[in-house]
């Protein structure tokens, strides 16, 4: 996510974290540097502006200049501001009162306003709500047939009319919304490649009829300024409530997540970073700004991980590890947990320090080969790996259509993950946070 911004940053950062002496001169530079960063990255020009201005002003404040490490302080006015720009705080969806809760779905033709609705639909089930969607697009063909098909895949329920008026479709959502007990009706409604009066108008007549707790605008986040300025003749129509920033894993350079929120006044609400219904994200402004600084952002990747494993196998994998049992049977499962979490190039980029380690390359298939080998062990081999000799890595390598090389690798390396299991059991596992797979 935001791969180019954030190595460039890291740079402009660093140079700061070096300063023994923070002078006029030399902030003045750095800011520079980092204000172009911000520009190439296509955040909006007053809104670069305004944030070096706000760093350069604090960096040169009497307490910057008499501390020991001014660089590291400079570091944390840039943290701070960048927090400030993304919103603060996070801003949660307003899903009280008489049921159902409506939320409202707009935004361009193509900006994934379809796709979310499913996955907000999903995000909305995992925390005990009960959602349905429905189908408020009549104008591009297929859309109905694509909420239907991500209401299964999520299994949501889904409502649709056909080809009728859109207002109607919403009026008759709730009733049925009623009906079946959901308490929260996600409306996916009409978008054009332009904005133009039509859309507008009835989009404007849904909202009157329905009356929606939240009305959502989802934003490309690979068109940049673009989604900026679509965002602001959205709010001066609809007065929306939120902000979707989504395809955040594609190209994107990072200027809509950075200047929506200054531009518009209103919060980025989620962020979506892939095509799985599970890929969504709360937006959180302070690991947001960790994660573009290349900090990281643990909190999120404690929370997937938790997500992804349940409380029996949280304490069961405790338990291995008080009795310094661990096995490649338990490395197997941890690797198909990891895999659960998502993509490891966006798990990866959740951990301080990744988009410092330059060549390497984080791929999902690299574990493909790691679960062969294994599979091929026999039982045995995998509870006492010890008893591998080299006939035995003859076989295994050739079951696994890897090398012997490999398979050496791997054995090495699990090694070392036993003596970390050791040392992590003698502090009672202190160190890892529940339910972060090994290897975290």
């Amino acid at each position: 996510m935001f791969d180019e911004l954030v190595q460039k940053l890291d740079i402009a950062v660093k140079n700061l974290r070096g300063m023994g002496k923070i002078t006029e001169k030399n902030v003045a530079e750095s800011m520079r540097e980092i204000r172009r960063v911000l520009l190439e990255a296509d955040v909006n020009y007053k809104v670069a502006k305004s944030f070096i201005n706000a760093v350069q002003e604090k960096a040169l404040g009497e307490e910057v200049l008499r501390s020991v490490t001014p660089g590291q302080q400079v570091v944390k006015i840039v943290h701070s501001e960048m927090i400030r720009l993304l919103g603060q705080s996070q801003s949660a969806l307003k899903l009280d009162g008489m049921p159902p809760a409506v939320i409202m779905i707009v935004g361009l033709q193509g900006s994934g306003k379809t796709t979310f609705a499913g996955k907000l639909g999903k995000y909305l089930k995992k925390k005990g709500r009960f959602p349905m969607l429905v189908a408020a697009d009549v104008v591009r063909p297929a859309a109905i047939d694509q909420l239907h098909t991500v209401g299964k895949q999520g299994d949501i329920p889904v409502f649709s009319m056909g080809q009728v008026d859109p207002v109607e479709i919403a009026k008759s959502g709730i009733k049925e919304a009623r009906q079946k007990g959901c308490d929260v009706m996600i409306v996916d409604t009409a978008g054009r490649l332009h904005i133009d009066t039509a859309m507008m108008d009835e989009l404007d007549a849904v909202k009157a009829a329905i009356k929606p707790s939240e009305i959502l605008f989802v934003a490309d986040g690979m068109t940049g300024q673009d989604a900026v300025k679509s965002a602001q003749v959205f709010l001066d129509k609809l007065d929306f409530d939120g902000i979707v920033l989504t395809k955040l894993d594609g190209d994107a350079k990072g200027g809509a997540a950075l200047s929506i929120r200054s531009v518009t006044g209103k919060p980025i609400k989620f962020i979506s970073a892939g095509e799985r219904l599970d890929d969504l994200e709360s937006f959180h402004p302070d690991r947001m700004a960790s994660r573009i600084l290349g900090m990281g952002d643990i909190l999120t990747l404690v929370e997937r991980a938790q997500e992804t494993s349940g409380a029996d196998d949280a304490d069961k994998m405790a338990r291995k590890l008080r009795k310094q049992e661990f096995t490649f049977d338990d490395f197997l499962a941890q690797i198909q947990q990891v895999k659960k979490m998502g993509p490891l190039s966006q798990v990866a980029g959740l951990m301080p320090g990744m988009n410092k380690l330059k060549g390497v390359d984080v791929d999902d298939r690299a574990l493909v080969p790691i679960e062969a080998i294994i599979s091929s062990m026999t039982f045995g081999e995998r509870r006492k790996p010890n008893i591998i000799n080299g006939s035995r890595r003859k076989r295994i390598a050739m079951g696994s259509g890897t090398s012997v090389q490999e398979v050496n690798r791997l054995l090495k390396q699990f090694k070392m993950m036993q003596k970390m299991v050791k040392q992590m059991s003698r502090m009672g596992g202190r160190r890892m946070p529940k339910g972060l797979p090994m290897g975290f």
